[in-house]
């Protein structure tokens, strides 16, 4: 009995050293708060799904998820930060596939490559857009709108969140597949743009329907045409432009990014996350509310689309001729 008790504390002093001896194992991730940079204003589509899911992975994490916006030039000046960050896990973007896909094609000074320097995670949300007018503006609805500006070439401005971003690509596409020839001032981000629609300073402009909602709802803005194929369910009574310009089509998504070099097990976790946080039924109803359809493109689904929408973007970019210095 003595000699058994002798080998048991043997093997128990042995695996004790050994357990000592080996590699210290590493933090749980994370171990401290981490940074999501926003590339566009706040009170836009991508800053409001970004502080939802946020919100989601501090709960799920357990460490604060803070939201830093950082606008300008349609997105440039967020994302070449982002490109420049350590891919630790503790810099994240959520950024749209405007501001990540079609300014490398308008910027020429655009220092960053959206499949070389990011590693996606996650696809979050996607949404129409709304052609909105002042409601003093003298067409009622999409065939007025329609005749009223190509009856007017260069009469009238449209007010975007930036040269390069999405809703500046839908004004050159209405000029170019409409036959329209309208007037082009970027704004740093949606929501300064929509203030001076609502304001009369401008007529017009393209919303993401989470950021135009309110003041759709509150007769702030009128409502004209929404981007996608079909109508929003939230807007049943709005047209697709499509419907009077047949073929044309813009939605935008959100997405979730890390830097190059972010660590296979990081986006794993991170992922899982986004995918509680869409099951989530309060995400759910949140998303639904601001018109926003839920996505669930994982790593490999989001390399591939962005892939596609890259070359098809540069195609749209080249035929309307929309670059930047």
């Amino acid at each position: 009995m003595k000699k058994l008790f002798e080998k048991a504390l043997c093997l128990t002093f042995c695996l004790s050293a050994a357990s000592m001896c080996a590699a210290p194992a590493l933090a749980a991730y994370p171990d401290r708060p981490v940074t999501v940079t926003v590339p566009t204003a706040p009170g836009g589509t991508v800053d409001i799904v970004a502080r939802i899911i946020a919100e989601q992975f501090a709960k799920t994490l357990g460490q604060p998820f803070v939201v830093n916006n950082r606008a300008g030039a349609g997105g440039v000046v967020g994302t070449q930060f982002m490109a420049r960050e350590p891919g630790d896990g503790y810099s994240l973007m959520v950024t749209a596939n405007s501001n990540q896909l079609i300014v490398p094609w308008v910027y020429k000074s655009a220092k960053f490559d959206p499949i070389k320097d990011f590693v996606p995670i996650a696809a979050l949300g996607i949404v129409p857009n709304v052609l909105c007018v002042h409601p003093s503006f003298p067409a009622k609805d999409l065939k007025g709108f329609i005749a009223e500006v190509k009856a007017h070439p260069d009469k009238y401005q449209y007010a975007s969140a930036g040269s390069g971003t999405l809703n500046h690509l839908l004004g050159e596409m209405l000029d170019e597949q409409g036959g329209m020839k309208l007037q082009h001032v970027p704004y740093k981000g949606v929501a300064p743009a929509m203030t001076d629609v609502m304001g009369n300073q401008i007529p017009m402009v393209f919303a993401s329907l989470p950021s135009a909602l309110e003041a759709v709802k509150g007769g702030k803005l009128r409502e004209l045409g929404v981007s996608s194929l079909q109508r929003s369910p939230l807007l049943p009574g709005v047209p697709a432009i499509a419907e009077e310009i047949p073929g044309f089509s813009g939605d935008l998504w959100v997405a979730l990014y890390a830097p190059k070099g972010t660590s296979p097990a990081v986006v794993k976790q991170l992922y899982e996350a986004v995918k509680l946080a869409m099951a989530s039924t309060d995400v759910q109803q949140r998303f639904e509310k601001l018109g926003v359809t839920v996505m669930h493109d994982g790593p490999a689904e989001l390399a591939k689309r962005q892939e596609v929408e890259f070359q098809r973007w540069k195609q749209i970019v080249q035929s309307s001729g929309a670059t930047v210095d």
